[in-house]
């Protein structure tokens, strides 16, 4: 495999992309936004990623990795493009365009790996439009295992902080629409990946990748269940946690204020979407974790009108507005709908802080009676009430004096 053809350059495209230049390979990396090519043929980067700037400047100026609007001819094809969750149902749109955009440019002896999140099936209905698209070629089916193109599944599972290390560290499951697209398959993610590579059915791949966010989504609507149960009964959660947590066979996990993110956020409602009747706990989980951002609010909006009835004006100090703590990806934040919600109510001056951004991101932008200053103190001591939404490590170096006075509203511990 000496090109490799990478489409759409997000947060698990890009870093994809350059591990694959950085083992000598040519890589093209497609992406539809003209700014994101542009940047990134600039050796410039538009995510937050340790060492990722680093890496890509060194790939383009190694003529080793290139940008484009289109496809070009290569050996194999990787697909990394959004598969966000609307109205009960995964939207595939991005999935069906990203095969439309390569159809034209696939030859025999290819090989097109899906790597979106995805419900079970999505791979071999990619396959169909791509025969469909491409009579003159024989693509991989139930009916038949005789093919031109090989066609295989393998989800992403990395987590942002540690996107480069964990690419080519982690485990990978491969999931080929047969036994042969598998082993193709296992020849790409040979070239970087020192982990276990996996070979498996298509559709458990597929479930595996749902499965996998589905157990921590569980796992983290306990943990936020029991900081509701425990906060009406007067008992410190954090503190029952880390006791609890000395059991041998505990691990219970942190609660937060909801769950954000395009994987743990979404998936699990993809395997509800699948099997309605059988996911009761998946799905109640998911409502657990969906609810409590509106328990946060409650909580605020409690610490507002008691300011308001001793005759301040409220300033509210809200700290962190991304999905979890030290990145820049505000998708299905918790914290950024919690923000947006109370500058809907217009009956305070909102001060946020976000070490990952330096301009009011969502509905924030433009509101007069919200403001982001980068240094967390001056915020906190302008605040009659301070919100603890993302546990950035910045926020570890808060002084405990800075926050005598104000109604603290701790949604991660950090204070506890």
């Amino acid at each position: 495999m000496k090109t490799i053809c990478v489409i759409g350059l997000g947060y698990i495209g890009l870093p994809t992309a350059v591990v694959l230049a950085s083992r000598g390979v040519l890589v093209i990396g497609v992406d539809v936004n003209k700014d994101v090519v542009t940047k990134i043929n600039r050796g410039e980067i538009h995510i937050v990623e340790p060492d990722l700037d680093a890496v890509t400047a060194r790939a383009v100026q190694n003529g080793l990795l290139r940008a484009a609007g289109a496809p070009a001819t290569a050996d194999a094809f990787v697909i990394a493009v959004p598969t966000p969750f609307h109205d009960g149902k995964a939207d595939l749109t991005y999935v069906h365009a990203a095969a439309a955009s390569i159809a034209p440019v696939l030859k025999t002896g290819d090989l097109v790996v899906l790597e979106s999140t995805s419900p079970p099936g999505t791979t071999e209905a990619m396959a169909a439009q791509l025969a469909a698209l491409r009579p003159d070629l024989r693509f991989p089916s139930a009916e038949s295992e005789k093919c031109d193109v090989h066609v295989a599944y393998c989800p992403e599972r990395v987590l942002p902080g540690r996107v480069l290390i964990e690419l080519v560290e982690n485990d990978r499951v491969i999931g080929g629409i047969t036994s042969e697209c598998s082993a193709r398959a296992e020849e790409l993610y040979r070239i970087f990946c020192t982990g276990s590579l996996l070979k498996t059915g298509v559709r458990t791949a597929e479930m595996c990748k749902l499965t996998e966010n589905s157990f921590r989504d569980v796992g983290i609507a306990f943990a936020n269940e029991l900081s509701v149960i425990c906060e009406k009964l007067g008992i410190n959660v954090w503190e029952l946690i880390r006791l609890a947590n000395h059991h041998p066979r505990v691990n219970i996990l942190q609660p937060g204020p909801g769950v954000g993110g395009h994987c743990i956020a979404v998936d699990p409602w993809f395997i509800v979407a699948a099997a309605p009747d059988e996911s009761r706990l998946i799905r109640m989980a998911r409502e657990v974790n969906d609810g409590k951002p509106a328990y946060v609010l409650d909580k605020i909006r409690t610490a507002i009108d008691g300011a308001r009835a001793a005759g301040a004006k409220p300033k509210v100090a809200l700290l962190g507005l991304a999905f979890k703590p030290d990145v820049d990806d505000f998708r299905e934040s918790p914290a950024l709908q919690i923000a947006e919600t109370v500058a809907g109510w217009n009956n305070c001056e909102i001060l946020v802080s976000e070490p990952h951004a330096h301009q009011l991101p969502g509905k924030l932008s433009g509101l007069s009676h919200v403001s982001i200053i980068e240094n967390v103190r001056a915020i906190i001591r302008q605040a009659h009430i301070v919100v603890m939404l993302v546990n950035h490590r910045l926020y570890n170096e808060i002084p405990r004096a800075d926050l005598e006075g104000k109604a603290i509203i701790d949604t991660r511990g950090v204070w506890s």
